[in-house]
Order: C-alpha cells, then sequence, then structure tokens
C-alpha cells in the first residue's frame, strides 16, 4: 500500500474504491496513454497495458476509458511484464476538452488532478480569452489553478506588470506567477508549490515553454524541446503524449501536448466560477429569462455601456456558453437545430431577392 500512497493512493481514492473488483484485480495508476497503448504502475515500475474488448465495446464515450492519471482495476501477467485493464476507478477530478473538428465526442486529458498549471507566455501568445477557457475547463471538476506566466525575460518589467494585472482582473482569486526558463526567474518558487503525494498538470499552447519547465523541475534535459518558428512564433508539438512523471520529492506531474483548440462540453460550474462577476450582474437583470444580447434592463448590456464590464470579456462568456449548451445537445437536437437554421437561412434569401 505505501508503493501506491507513493503514486498518490490518498484517502479519498482508498475510500471510494469498489472493494468487489479489487477482490479480483490489483489496483494501478495510468502513466501514460498513445492512442490505445497504455502503461500503467503499481509503484515498481511502469507496465505496458491494454484494456479488455469489454471496456473497449461497453463504452458509451470517450469518458469511460482509462486516461493519463487514472487508478485502474488490473491484472498483471507475465511476472508483471504486462497487465489487462479491466475498468476504470472513481475519479476525484477530470480535465477533459471537446475533440478537434466538427465532432462533439470529447478527449480526455488527465484525471485525479489537483492542481493545473496553466502555461500562458509573455510574448505573442498570450490571450486573454484563451486563458478564460482554461479556466472554464479546469474549474468545472473543481481543479485549483495556478497561472504561470513564461518567457518574461523577454518583456520589461513593467510590461510584465500590466500583463499581469489584465490577468487579475479576470482572475482576481488565482495565483499569478511570472517566470522565466532562460535566466531562472521564480523557477525555485514553482518548484517549493509540488507537493509529496499531490498531481499536478501542465496545460498551454506549444511553444510557451510547458517542456522546458518540466526539464527544469526534474533538473536535468529529460524531454526534447523545440523552438518556435520565427514565422509566426507559433509552437511545434514537442510533447506528443500525456505522461505522469514522479518527482524526487514525491509529487506527479502530467505534462501535456499543446492544445490550440479548447471547445467546452457541459461546463456549467466552470462558467460559473470563471465568469462569476457576469454571472453576479446577471441576476440584475429586469427579465429573468434575459439573453444579454438586445433586451431592454438588461445589466449586462447596461454594464458595458457605463464601462463596468469588459465588451470582449462579454463576447466570451457568451461564446463558451452558447458553445457549451450547443456540445452538450444531442445528435437529434442538433440535427434538428441545423436544419431549422438551414430553412431560416434560405427563408432569408429568398426575401433579398425579392
Amino acid at each position: 500500500m505505501k508503493k501506491l500512497e507513493r503514486l498518490g493512493y490518498s484517502n479519498w481514492f482508498q475510500d471510494h474504491v469498489d472493494t468487489e473488483k479489487l477482490a479480483n484485480h490489483e489496483i494501478a495508476r495510468v502513466t501514460a496513454v498513445h492512442k490505445d497503448r497504455y502503461m500503467v504502475t503499481k509503484g515498481d515500475g511502469d507496465v505496458f497495458a491494454e484494456i479488455t474488448g469489454n471496456l473497449m465495446y461497453a463504452k458509451n464515450s470517450a469518458v469511460d476509458l482509462p486516461t493519463t492519471g487514472d487508478w485502474v482495476y488490473v491484472d498483471f501477467l507475465e511476472n508483471d511484464d504486462h497487465a489487462i485493464i479491466h475498468d476504470v476507478a472513481d475519479r476525484k477530478t477530470l480535465i477533459k476538452r471537446k475533440k478537434s473538428g466538427k465532432t462533439t465526442d470529447c478527449q480526455l486529458i488527465a484525471a485525479n488532478i489537483d492542481v493545473a498549471f496553466i502555461v500562458q507566455s509573455a510574448d505573442l501568445d498570450f490571450n486573454l480569452g484563451r486563458l478564460e477557457r482554461y479556466l472554464v475547463m479546469i474549474k468545472e471538476n473543481n481543479i485549483k489553478p495556478v497561472i504561470l506566466l513564461s518567457k518574461c525575460d523577454l518583456k520589461s518589467k513593467q510590461e510584465v506588470k500590466k500583463i499581469i494585472k489584465s490577468i487579475t482582473s479576470i482572475a482576481k482569486q488565482e495565483t499569478v506567477l511570472p517566470f522565466s526558463n532562460l535566466d531562472g526567474m521564480n523557477l525555485d518558487v514553482i518548484k517549493e508549490l509540488l507537493l509529496h503525494g499531490h498531481t499536478y498538470c501542465l496545460l498551454g499552447s506549444s511553444g510557451v515553454g510547458k517542456t522546458t519547465l518540466l526539464n527544469n523541475i526534474i533538473g536535468s534535459a529529460r524531454f526534447e524541446t523545440q523552438p518556435v518558428r520565427e514565422r509566426d512564433n507559433k509552437g511545434r508539438h514537442t510533447t506528443t503524449r500525456r505522461e505522469l512523471i514522479q518527482l524526487k520529492n514525491g509529487a506527479m506531474i502530467v505534462d501535456t501536448p499543446g492544445m490550440r483548440e479548447l471547445g467546452n462540453i457541459s461546463v456549467d460550474t466552470g462558467i460559473e466560477e470563471t465568469f462569476s462577476d457576469i454571472v453576479e450582474l446577471s441576476l440584475h437583470c429586469k427579465y429573468r429569462n434575459c439573453g444579454h444580447v438586445t433586451e431592454k434592463g438588461c445589466a449586462l448590456l447596461a454594464a458595458i455601456n457605463e464601462g463596468e464590464l469588459s465588451e470582449k470579456r462579454y463576447q466570451n462568456y457568451l461564446k463558451i456558453k452558447k458553445e457549451s449548451n450547443f456540445n452538450d445537445m444531442s445528435s437529434f437536437d442538433k440535427r434538428r437545430k441545423d436544419k431549422n437554421f438551414g430553412k431560416l437561412i434560405k427563408s432569408a434569401i429568398k426575401k433579398k431577392d425579392r
């Protein structure tokens, strides 16, 4: 049990384990996922694993499959050289996003994360709207966010202060920490945040310095890094899979590939917490079913006109809320909505032609 506890198997997981399944299988933690390949450990090193056909074909969605950080019920075979995953244990937290493209299925990022480090670069990559999306994603599952502002060596102190001020204007309660992988600014402070038995993850776009930060935390160039492209300042995908790394002090951290698309599904709690100021304002609207678009007596529109609410933040709130609701609809509802929208467009074109 001590080996599992060093992997983060806390009282919460022990209290939520299925005793019947545990009587028939061992418990292990998923350390890496690459497509349909898994690596698991029970504290004696990583072992290649595959899931049972029953788990694969009985799943209703991607949420039912294991992801990095999961605790799973497994059978170890061949002197612990191979393992079969039978099921996923209850999760304490889960980070997920909508898959890229038109599909509305979700992609799992990591499970059982205690703290999410959102890495944003102080250079051209910095984007408040994207930061809000990350906050919605991780707050949906009650994960503590810490915002790390990288590449601060490329900006003056005044410019960094200005960026931090813009961040705290939308995330007043969150920790914001500027750092530099180049000159080492605040790297020791970040290391001090990593506590024994806790699991962390790094989130951010390609090229913001996540992998370099991880190498600095580990103390060696264990993971490959690549420079950003000069022509457009875009990062290249260095990390290609989500991997759980155990640190010397007993903390665990998951590095994740860069994400440019951050579609959200079913994130009501995340929206309410990230945009708590807007939610509070909406309570003062004249009508309970106010759409916050053109209605008279809308408290949000009034706040924008009076300069108390940023229009960009308001637009991002509406966009994420609408997107989440749409992605959460059933396939039947979506087809019906798309059909009705098509009819509306055709009707508008006919009227215009007249």
